[in-house]
């Protein structure tokens, strides 16, 4: 099992202050240096944005409790649906801080359009609008600027998205790390349409939308200066398309979801309990390409816990799952979507894997801190 405890690391001698400065670490239970653990209550960390159990517990314990009547509570979803003028409306807003802010296959201004795009589209909607406001640090070049900027326009024609309305703000050195990006966006959900993350029933069938794992090696490559036999990208790109095709052959769709910040894995504890059910995994079944399984193995990762952004989970009703995977594979970004699990009334709450070898083992969230500012 895993423990999200976690310890102040112990000074060398001679340096009273640098385990403060230091911030909070991983517990190696095998160090016996390791002081008593102990959680971070006090202040954020990097680990509180690894969209893992840590961000769960700041909603939870800090953002929600605090809005209090001003927001109308309910599941947390990928955005929120109003009934807007008998219209039902799906809005979402983002913020981006990826570092670096351009990486293989894609930019912050790409990321930043296509999650917006995905976000409205795991709601059952169709895209109708964005906007894109740029926070940017004194000394950016007007050059790198320029190619994101572009690069955001070529995603959202790509989408077929317009971006309406943005803002621009300049920061001093030092109080930004070169460009953050915010985003919102609004499209309409159709009739029949409702997914949500607490409406995964038993029976339901799990899929996925393609492999996981590219989005985060990426970022990690490049941030670390690493080279692999072969390059991997980000798979960022739009998933309207898909969810338009996938809606029109299964209209129930119980729950949509894309597994980006603390991956496969902590997407589907978040579905798991919000619904109040267990999922039963099938690990040959999930598709991890042969570089990212290479890269993770050498990194420590687990490829469950690496974010993407370019693929979705599905949880559609028993019996429909056929008809769900052809329509899915019909679209460029499907076309390696495979069924991954069932929904199970056993273990509510809780994600269970049957592996290689027959045996099954508990996916739990991400805890702590893999890779930070990863979106």
């Amino acid at each position: 099992m895993t423990d999200d405890r976690l310890v102040t690391p112990i000074a060398p001698v001679g340096d009273p202050g640098a385990a403060a400065s230091a911030g909070p670490v991983a517990m190696d239970p095998f160090d016996p240096s390791c002081a008593a653990p102990i959680p971070e209550t006090e202040r954020v960390i990097l680990g509180h944005g690894s969209g893992g159990r840590l961000s769960a517990n700041l909603l939870r314990d800090v953002v929600v409790p605090a809005l209090g009547a001003a927001s109308p509570g309910g599941v947390l979803n990928d955005a929120a649906v109003l009934d807007v003028a008998g219209a039902r409306l799906a809005f979402t807003t983002d913020s981006y801080v990826v570092s670096p802010i351009e990486f293989p296959g894609g930019d912050i201004g790409e990321l930043a359009v296509n999650g917006t795009v995905n976000d409205l589209a795991m709601m059952g909607a169709a895209p109708v609008a964005i906007s894109l406001a740029y926070v940017v640090e004194e000394g950016l070049g007007l050059e790198e600027l320029r190619r994101i900027t572009a690069s955001a326009a070529r995603a959202a024609l790509a989408a077929g998205v317009p971006i309406v309305t943005g803002d621009t703000k300049v920061v001093g050195r030092g109080a930004a790390d070169r460009l953050f990006v915010n985003t919102a966006g609004v499209g309409i959900v159709p009739d029949r349409v409702g997914p949500s993350a607490d409406r995964a029933a038993v029976g339901d069938a799990v899929l996925l939308s393609g492999p996981i794992g590219l989005h985060g090696v990426a970022i990690m490559s490049v941030r670390e200066g690493l080279e692999f036999e072969v390059e991997i990208a980000s798979d960022t790109r739009p998933l309207n398309a898909l969810v338009v095709a996938l809606v029109a052959a299964v209209p129930d769709v119980h729950v949509l979801r894309d597994p980006t910040r603390g991956g496969l894995a902590s997407a589907l504890n978040e579905i798991a309990a919000s619904s109040g059910v267990g999922m039963v995994l099938d690990e040959p079944a999930i598709p991890i390409p042969g570089p990212v399984r290479a890269a993770c193995e050498m990194l420590g990762f687990d490829p469950f816990h690496v974010a993407n952004e370019g693929v979705c989970v599905a949880v559609v009703p028993a019996g429909s799952e056929e008809a769900a995977l052809a329509a899915m594979r019909s679209v460029a970004a499907g076309t390696e979507a495979a069924l991954i699990g069932r929904v199970v009334a056993d273990h509510p709450g809780m994600v269970t894997i049957r592996t290689l070898v027959g045996s099954e083992r508990i996916v739990d969230m991400l805890i702590g801190e893999q890779l930070p500012r990863i979106c």
